[in-house]
């Protein structure tokens, strides 16, 4: 994409993938008037730096925002430095925890090192709102707290179900939206883009800007990306997540136990390809003119070369071909001494560092997740030869014992 499109060309590009656009109307006037005068729109993505790791699901965001950015507009990367402090609510069924100033720099220093992955550092500007939020006066906290209702605030669905169930909402809560739309306000923001999770804040960051004079900003929000279990949006804590700065065998390695129906998915949302482009991969599987592996070794290559280049999404391929379709050993395996001749299983695969407690390890022997040589181990008790021993723990661990010498 380059800048300079027209903003009809601009418009069919940037909410092309788009949950909800809000409205597409504004979007189209705002790019014909940025046209016209030569002058950018700008973008704002909000960060919460509540945790430093940006997993895929982040992604499908702030792909949308590098669209932005190749089209001539710029990007406002707003790390909520103060917020983060409050803690979104949104989704929440409790209130959270907020975190420390010191937490939150720290992660926010890793989040940026990481998003630079995708946008072009350059051409993005990095703001932080304690900035301006540090700076504000009671009175004025009370001048923007009078500007929006505790009725309105109770049309979002979270704080609409905590409020029937009893359970507590801190005026603190209430706060973050507004705070958040404050944000747009100093920003000038012309569009705000987020996941759908995020709807509710951004709104109310349209009606803030007019309780101020501005323009409201137009609200783009993108699907929430399901998680490597098919079902649940992707998490951490759940397990589910596909972390951009993890080791190219183990993104390959993720995106490749995906099921058949989440991998289009993926391909719509993390990728360039078109709805035609998932249309025609559909019909070539289901005519037998493409196997569903070849297509996903495809995307598991894109994937692992936008996060770690060519060379290493090559090895990764390899790796995956040798070990999982071939059935053989990997070449760069991971060695361990013992000066004993037998060992007990579960202290090797603690000492590897596969499991990090006994219990886990006896649950993954006793499920058939642990292999010796060519042969699974079954018996968590079982002690084993240590010289020249192959372990497989899992599907991309492996280890070589040898016998100190």
């Amino acid at each position: 994409m380059k800048s300079g499109l027209p903003a009809k060309e601009q418009l069919k590009i940037l909410v092309d993938k788009c949950e909800a656009v809000i409205s597409e109307e504004e979007l189209y006037k705002k790019l014909e008037v940025s046209v016209k005068k030569k002058k950018p729109l700008i973008i704002k993505y909000g960060a919460d730096p509540s945790a430093p790791d940006i997993h895929l699901g982040h992604t499908v965001v702030i792909q949308k925002l590098r669209s932005f950015q190749d089209l001539g507009h710029q990007i406002v990367f707003l790390i909520g430095d103060f917020t983060a402090m409050i803690g979104d609510p949104s989704g929440r069924s409790r209130t959270r925890k907020p975190l420390t100033k010191e937490q939150v720099m720290e992660n926010a220093r890793t989040y940026q090192d990481q998003i630079f992955k995708i946008l072009d550092r350059k051409k993005t500007k990095v703001v932080y709102n304690s900035d301006w939020l540090d700076k504000m006066s009671f009175s004025d906290i009370i001048s923007l707290a009078s500007r929006y209702t505790v009725a309105r605030m109770l049309e979002r669905d979270d704080f609409s179900k905590r409020y029937s169930s009893g359970s507590p909402i801190t005026i603190l809560e209430f706060l973050y939206p507004l705070i958040q739309g404050y944000d747009s306000v100093v920003i000038d923001t012309d569009v705000e883009m987020g996941g759908t999770d995020q709807t509710f804040n951004m709104l109310v960051g349209r009606d803030i800007q007019r309780e101020y004079g501005k323009h409201p900003q137009v609200v783009m929000s993108m699907p929430i990306l399901e998680g490597t279990d098919g079902v649940q949006k992707m998490s951490k804590s759940l397990g589910n997540y596909i972390g951009i700065t993890e080791a190219p065998d183990d993104i390959f390695g993720k995106i490749m136990s995906i099921s058949d129906d989440l991998m289009m998915r993926y391909f719509s949302l993390l990728t360039e390809s078109t709805g035609e482009d998932i249309k025609s991969l559909k019909q070539a599987i289901k005519a037998g003119k493409r196997h569903p592996m070849d297509a996903k070794k495809e995307l598991a290559y894109i994937l692992t070369k936008r996060f770690h280049g060519e060379e290493k999404a090559e090895k990764a391929t390899k790796h995956f071909e040798k070990v999982f379709s071939k059935r053989e050993n990997p070449e760069n395996i991971q060695e361990m001494e013992y000066s004993e001749k037998t060992i007990w299983i579960v202290k090797v695969l603690r000492d590897a560092g596969f499991v990090s407690s006994a219990s886990e390890a006896r649950r993954l022997i006793s499920q058939g997740g642990v292999k010796v040589g060519d042969e699974k181990l079954l018996d968590p008790q079982a002690e084993i030869p240590v010289e020249g021993q192959i372990i497989r723990c899992g599907k991309r661990n492996f280890l070589r014992l040898k016998k100190k010498k």
